[in-house]
This record gives C-alpha cells, structure tokens and sequence, in this order.
C-alpha cells in the first residue's frame, strides 16, 4: 500500500494513473471528502500491493533492504536491477509486501449521555473486524461498590459477530471528572470494594465481557500501594474467570514523575500484575492548550522507552487518538477551547478553505491555518503518514499493540493500513492468558 502527498496540480486521475489503479479505487479507499478540489499536502492511501520508493541521495540497494526488511537480491530481481549498480536519485523503486506481524488492536467507545446513535453504532460495526478488543467507555464505580452503566445497545452483539473480545471499562469518574476520594474509597474499604468486584464479576458474565480494564485516575499518591494489592486481587479473581485484566496508564518518563495523574500508577508493579496496559500517549496537544501535535512522536517514543524498562514489549499498548482539533488564534490559556476535529472534517476544511496541508517531520504530524470570520485558525490533526510513523514506532519496539481513542470520528485510512501492517489478533484471552506464580 502506498502513501501517497499530493503536489500542485494534481488529480485524482493522475495520480491512479501513475499508480496503475483507478480514481475510484483511491476516492472509495480514502473516503475522499474533496476529490475534485484535491489539496496540496494531503495525504492519500493508494490501494496497491506493496508500494513505490524514489531513491534518494546516498541511497543503496543494501540500504534500501534494510529499510523495508527484504534482500538486495530480492530488490534487484524485482526491479531487474544488477546488484552492484550506482542507483540515481530520483529512480523508482517497486518494494514487494513486507511480512505482516501480529498485533491487538484495542477502540474505546464513548455514547453520548444515556443512548448510543445510529452513528456510533455503525462506527463500531464498520471498525470491529480491525478490532481485537471493544471497550465501551464507562462503568462507573459508585461510592457504595455498585456499577453504573453506560448504554451498549448492540455493542455485544457486534463484538460476538466479528470475534472481538468485549473489554470491560470500570472508572472512578463522578460528575465528569476523576474522583480520588472515590478511588481512595474504593481501594481502602474492604466491605465495599468486595462488593464491588462482585458487582464486575456479575456484570462482565451478564454481557460476556473477557477483559476488565481498570482506568483508575488521578488517585492519591498515598493510594499508589493501595491500587496494586487491589489489582492483585482482582486479578487473582478475575483468573479463576478465565478473563484478563488490563489497566490505562499515565504517560509517564520515569518512576518518580511528580503530578497527580503520574504518582499513583506504578509502571513496574502493572507490568507485574495485569495481562497488559494501554498508555495515554496523546493530549499534548489538547482543547485548553496551544496548538501543537496532539500524540508527536518524540514525546511517544520516550514515553514508550521509558515503559520498557519497567515491563516487557508484549504488555504495552501504545495509546493513540483518532481526532485532531482545530485552535482559533492568538492563542491565550484560559480562553476559547480548541474543537476537535476528525481527519476527514480536517481534510474538507482545508479544501473549503484553499488551505496547504504543511507536515512536521519531528512531530510526524500535518497541520494547516486558514482565516475564518476574521481570525486565523491552527488545525493540527492526523493522516496516513503519522499513523504509519505511530505503526513502525510499535513494530521497531516490538509492542504487543495500539488502542485508539475512540471511535465515532471518521479517518478510514487508519483502518487500511492495519490491514496493510498487521495481522489483528482475535481471541487474546486463549493467546495471551498467563499462569500467575
């Protein structure tokens, strides 16, 4: 599959002829919301087998190889190239289909009050055969260990029908936001947290949940060795099940990281505990802060190092957003928030707006500004190609997969090249349940 930018003066029927496939092939691939009115900068999926590379100075057959994981010999059969030829900058190369590795693939789901919309419902059918996990976003835990509900609609049904494990999300939010109080309740009163990992056990087996996933935040950093021995219970529970037990992480850089929604997630002791995490590697560009990249891949790379020396690569999950935002102009804290956006209301703006998508290599992120009612706009979101630097960050470290928050925002590229990198893992709980000491 090829990624394809899109360059001054470009068609649709250009491009599918430079790529030997149709313009209908690509409009369907990408949804395109603008394909008469393509813009400069955007990034298209191109649904070909393998994928094209132009050579660039320096550039070897043995370096190329070892970029996309095959042989010099291969390369130059292919393209019916002598081994030892100088290669010319600018010369296209045709690079075969690497080999697939394994990965679970994890969707939060949020319904909006107490419905799910004919909307979101056929977001999470459209999404589930990517999926190894749908996690329907929130139980929540209440002060006397009884569970409140989210709506789920049809949301069991769907994941029995694609083979996708149902993962059970339990939080201590009250009234929009994360209690400690409510953690500190939970983790400490035996009588009522009993009650409430009876409570989990009853509710996952009503709807035939296999993961319990615990988001757990902003606890009191007294509550740290509290949240362990909880989890160790629950997960001594939760094995006689047959279930995992999974919980989200802080992104944290180290250890001792002050603030409170760093101190009470203890990275060593869930990579010793739990069948894996998912990490929040995103928001650092957020609605109440400046424009920047929401997950740039610097901050995500270290977060994830940092990770691995606390706990094997096949218990992380990197976290990943599936939203931009869209900032007005001068920026100033405490004032307007930022919109989120979905890549393809991106894409439609900045075609709306005859507005130059720009890319950020170190961020690995496109952006766009552009004027509306007299006041410039940021818009910083997500495309093919920093959701490719975000696949081959997970391959390079060799984690055990992504999680994505959350459905419901259209970016159809993202789920085509899942296809074009993994091969999802379906059934975790046979394939990942350990035996605990």
């Amino acid at each position: 599959m090829q990624i394809h930018v899109v360059r001054q003066g470009q068609s649709i029927y250009g491009i599918s002829q430079a790529y030997a496939t149709t313009p209908e092939d690509i409009i369907e691939a990408n949804e395109l919301p603008n394909p008469d009115n393509l813009v400069i900068g955007q990034a298209l999926v191109i649904p070909i087998v393998g994928r094209f590379y132009y050579v660039q100075q320096g550039d070897t057959l043995s370096s190329i190889a070892r970029r996309f994981n095959t042989t010099p010999q291969r390369l130059a059969q292919i393209n019916q190239l002598n081994t030892n030829q100088p290669l010319r900058p600018g010369f296209r190369l045709y690079i075969p289909p690497q080999p697939k590795r394994e990965a679970e693939i994890n969707a939060y789901i949020e319904p909006s009050g107490n419905t799910v919309s004919p909307q979101l419902e056929q977001s999470a059918r459209n999404t589930a055969p990517y999926l190894t996990y749908l996690a329907p976003f929130s139980f929540r835990v209440q002060r006397d260990g009884s569970l409140k509900e989210p709506p789920l609609n049809n949301f069991p049904q769907i994941a029995e029908a694609n083979n996708v494990t149902l993962m059970m999300v339990l939080t201590n939010l009250e009234e929009d936001g994360f209690s400690d109080e409510l953690g500190r309740i939970i983790l400490t009163n035996m009588s009522i947290q009993n009650k409430f990992l009876d409570n989990v056990v009853a509710t996952a087996k009503k709807y035939n949940f296999k993961d319990i996933h615990f988001d757990f935040e902003y606890l009191r950093p007294a509550d740290k060795e509290a949240y362990n021995t909880f989890l160790r219970k629950a997960r001594d529970r939760f094995k006689k099940e047959g279930w995992l037990i999974s919980t989200a992480l802080a992104p944290k850089t180290k250890a001792d990281q002050k603030g409170k929604w760093y101190e009470a997630h203890d990275y060593k002791a869930h990579g010793e505990i739990v069948d894996f995490v998912i990490i929040m590697t995103y928001e650092w560009g957020y609605s109440g802060g400046p424009p920047m990249a929401v997950s740039p891949i610097g901050p995500v790379r270290e977060v994830l190092e940092y990770a691995l020396t606390e706990m094997p690569g096949n218990k992380i999950m990197m976290g990943q957003n599936l939203y931009g935002y869209d900032w007005t102009l001068p920026f100033k804290p405490g004032g307007e928030f930022a919109k989120a956006i979905s890549p393809q209301a991106a894409i439609q703006l900045a075609s709306d707006n005859n507005a130059a998508i720009e890319y950020d290599v170190k961020a690995q992120a496109p952006h766009f500004n552009y004027w509306k009612e007299g006041k410039e706009h940021e818009v910083w979101f997500e495309d093919a190609r920093s959701i490719q630097a975000k696949f081959d960050l997970l391959k390079e470290l060799n984690l055990r997969g992504i999680s994505y928050w959350k459905l419901g925002l259209s970016f159809p590229q993202n789920w085509l090249l899942i296809t074009d990198n993994f091969n999802v893992v379906k059934n975790p709980t046979a394939r990942w349940h350990q035996s605990y000491k």
